[in-house]
This record gives C-alpha cells, structure tokens and sequence, in this order.
C-alpha cells in the first residue's frame, strides 16, 4: 500500500499537534511535522522539522525538504494568532492600530499564502489532493453581526479570499487538487483561553476532537468543494 504522505504545518499548537496524532495513529501514513521550535514527536512515522512562519526562506527550505519525501497527498495549515501578550481583539474602532492588522494579517493570511506558493507544487499532480487551512467562522462577512475583531475578522476573511483565488488557478492546472479554508470550532487552546467564559461547555472542543472531525471532513471533499469554508460539522460558511 502506498503511505499517505501528509505535512502539518503549525505542529506544535494545540490543533496542529492533534492533527500530527491522529495521522501518526495511521501506519501507512508519512507524517511531516513543521512548527518554529522544530516540536519532536517521538513517533515513529513522523518526521520533525523547522519553519519559521515569517521567513519566506525557511517556508521554502522547508518546502524542499519535504519534497525529499515525494508528492504529497494533503497539507494543513494549522497556525493562526488572535491575541498575544500585544495583541488583543479589538472591541471598537478606538482601538485599532496598524500594528495590530500587520500582525494578524502576517500569520493569518500571508503565512498561508506563501506556504501556499511553495507547497501546492508539491502535492501530487494527477491523484485527488488536499491543501487545507485553519479559518474562522468570523471571517465570514455576511456572518458577522456582532462587529468587533476588526484585525482578526479582516485577515480571516482575505484568507478565504487567498484560498478562493487559488483554488481557481488550481482548477486550470490540477484538476485534482482541493483547496479549503476549515473552521475548527472553538477549541481548547491558548488561542481561545481569554475568551472561554462563555463558551457552554458541549461547544468548547478538545483539540482531538476537532482534528478528528475537520478530518472527516477533510476525507468528503470532492474537486467542486475546492475554494469554500468549511465548518467542523462539514457545513459551507458563506463568504
């Protein structure tokens, strides 16, 4: 049987690492672990390797070190920020910076994008293939009716843009290939920590769960689903 090859983009967050389980948990599977501090597994079928997210250079360093592997049948996308010991979620107007959007839109959307550009060319040409990337369901600008998260919402939301177009350019060249933006739920990381309180406690998923599910969704896909958001239930979110 021929192994799955899969890199993991994002390895060492709370979602990226349960993604690394779970297909580690696969014996035929090919596990490419990336993530800044090079997280190691002590997996078997799981390679670990560095990338740092805002260097386009270590991005295609890594892309090549990866295609030591051959073709890749699926890539994940698993980083994303919405709040640091800097950055928080902006509540009104009166509170956005440009320092603000630079850093949301650095890791939520350019990081993609240009993981995008050197890892596309790497999945396999003429077999059904996945490039999947961690969105938002407040990316989604028809969904937004509370405001807020002005930084966050917006580079969500380019995301989708950026996977859109791609996934068009794709279709003219790898008629294969899926591209997807995925929205994981709230999940039970640093990313969503500050903002748990009122979150009922059958809606806050573990980040097993959620990997397991955007997993099922991931293996529903078909060609004509490639461009769109989808949910952790395997539900579109509209743009």
């Amino acid at each position: 049987m021929e192994k799955l090859n899969v890199a993991i983009i994002g390895a060492s967050g709370g979602i990226g690492s349960a993604f690394v389980r779970h297909f580690a948990g696969n014996t035929s599977a090919n596990v490419l672990a990336f993530s800044r501090s090079g997280t190691d597994f002590d997996l078997p079928n799981v390679q670990s390797h560095t990338m740092d997210f805002h260097d386009e250079s270590s991005i295609e360093r890594a892309a090549k070190v990866a295609s030591e592997s051959g073709s890749l049948d699926l890539v994940i996308v698993a980083t994303g920020i919405l709040h640091d010991d800097s950055l928080m979620p902006e509540k009104s107007i009166r509170n956005l910076s440009a320092e603000s959007f630079e850093k949301a839109f650095r890791t939520n959307t350019i990081g993609p994008a240009l993981v995008a550009k050197h890892f596309l060319p790497l999945l396999k040409k003429d077999e059904r293939a996945v490039f999947a990337a961690l969105s938002a369901r407040v990316g989604s600008i028809s969904d937004n009716r509370l405001g807020g998260w002005h930084a966050y919402r917006a580079s969500k939301a380019a995301l989708n843009m950026v996977l859109k177009t791609i996934s068009i350019e794709m279709a003219m060249r790898q008629k294969k290939t899926i591209v997807v933006g995925l929205h994981p739920g709230t999940v039970d990381s640093q990313l969503s920590k500050p903002f748990q309180a009122n979150v009922p406690d059958s809606q806050l998923f573990t980040p097993e769960y959620s990997a397991e599910k955007l997993v099922a969704v991931i293996d529903r896909l078909t060609p004509a689903d490639s461009g769109k958001v989808f949910a952790w239930d395997g539900l579109e979110i509209e743009s």
